[in-house]
């Protein structure tokens, strides 16, 4: 394995170590909605997507005043610096990987119970911060985004996982 790999893997495996502890101890300190129906656990899931969200929110608002007050104002002329590829880089991919979370917490939401929905919170908040830790990474270097990326990856398979796996039992 080289430098690089031995890198990565480390970023990997203590984001997902992470991510997993956060949500665990998140979910048992968040109240536990008063939620009697579907609608009420949609709603109360849509209301963290928009947490979610923000990280997402102020990567564009970035790359959006670097246009505006730099010389890639033109995106068609190429003359992005290295930090507006790195940062386009982060929404595309956070792009990516908010539309996984929304699916992923919607469909877990409408599968839980009122009293099991602050997972759904503490999974918000924990994508919000892994996705800033992938961002403040990537700038640092782009091997150090392996810590953000996974934790946000593996958050999405874990909620897309366990609202198929509670759908079918």
């Amino acid at each position: 394995m080289t430098r690089d790999q031995k890198i990565v893997l480390a970023g990997a495996a203590s984001g997902i170590s992470f991510m997993a502890l956060a949500v665990w101890a998140l979910q048992r300190i968040l109240p536990a909605p008063l939620a009697t129906g579907v609608a009420d656990h949609i709603a109360y899931a849509l209301t963290w997507d928009a947490l979610a969200a923000i990280p997402f929110f102020l990567m564009l608002v970035t790359v959006g005043n670097a246009r505006f007050f730099g010389e890639a104002i033109d995106p068609t002329l190429h003359k992005e610096n290295a930090r507006m590829v790195i940062d386009g880089r982060v929404a595309d991919n956070t792009t990516q990987q908010l539309l996984l979370f929304v699916i992923g917490s919607l469909a877990l939401a409408v599968n839980l119970s009122a009293q099991r929905l602050p997972i759904i919170g503490a999974a918000a908040i924990t994508f919000a911060f892994m996705r800033a830790a992938f961002w403040i990474g990537y700038r640092i270097h782009p091997l150090y985004r392996a810590f953000g990326f996974a934790g946000t990856a593996y958050l999405n398979f874990g909620l897309l996982g366990a609202a198929l796996w509670l759908s079918v039992t």
